[in-house]
């Protein structure tokens, strides 16, 4: 029963790993693209007079998220404790940073000054789409943010039940000859072996005597 339920959490937390891996890959050709059209501006005469820091920003986010869920799906494998809490702590860090991101906005009314100015353009445009699209926005930041959250939950749950011990032999049968000896020890074989015929013609020549 224990190992059902553990077949059925490893499944669960690839699932909910492979939404956090869609969201990172994504991002990332979203951020190539945009890497593109700011090389074609740079060669029809535009200036590099700041950093694209919301490229850049917006590729690292996606290669961390890509990172976290290879991690996810070693650590959901294997069942490993050791790495079940290291996937636990990276996504609790990036929910950290959503959270925070997200009080921001909501709570500072002048939030955008505490972001540099992006001279590509693109941080306005990424704005305008989400306000045009804002219940949509809503729903897909939800189902992200569940994902994570319940990774973490499966994550925990997982790392309490353990490794499968069970994947590593096939039945308890095989090792039974090497338990055997515990229970009754082998008889020793003398060093030397008696020949029966002399033994016998020895016992009668004592008896004649």
């Amino acid at each position: 029963m224990v190992g059902v339920m553990r077949s059925c959490l490893r499944s669960l937390l690839k699932l909910m790993n492979s939404i956090i891996g869609m969201v990172g890959t994504g991002m990332i050709l979203y951020s190539l693209w945009m890497i593109r059209l700011w090389h074609q501006h740079l060669d029809g005469g535009g200036s590099i007079s700041q950093i694209p820091w919301f490229i850049y920003t917006f590729l690292g986010l996606g290669i961390s998220l890509c990172l976290i869920t290879c991690s996810g799906h070693i650590a959901a494998e294997t069942a490993n404790g050791h790495c079940l809490s290291c996937y636990m702590v990276f996504v609790f860090l990036v929910v950290l940073l959503e959270a925070a991101v997200t009080a921001d906005v909501f709570l500072n009314r002048n939030w955008e000054e505490d972001f540099p100015e992006d001279p590509t353009g693109r941080f306005e445009e990424f704005k305008k789409f989400v306000r045009s699209n804002f219940e949509m926005c809503k729903w897909i930041g939800s189902l992200i943010v569940a994902a994570q959250a319940l990774s973490i939950l499966l994550a925990m749950i997982l790392r309490a039940l353990g490794p499968d011990r069970g994947g590593y032999y096939d039945s308890d049968d095989d090792y039974t000859p090497a338990r055997l000896p515990l229970l009754k020890p082998p008889v020793q074989q003398p060093p030397y072996a008696v020949d029966s015929h002399f033994k016998l013609k020895n016992d009668v020549w004592n008896t004649n005597r």
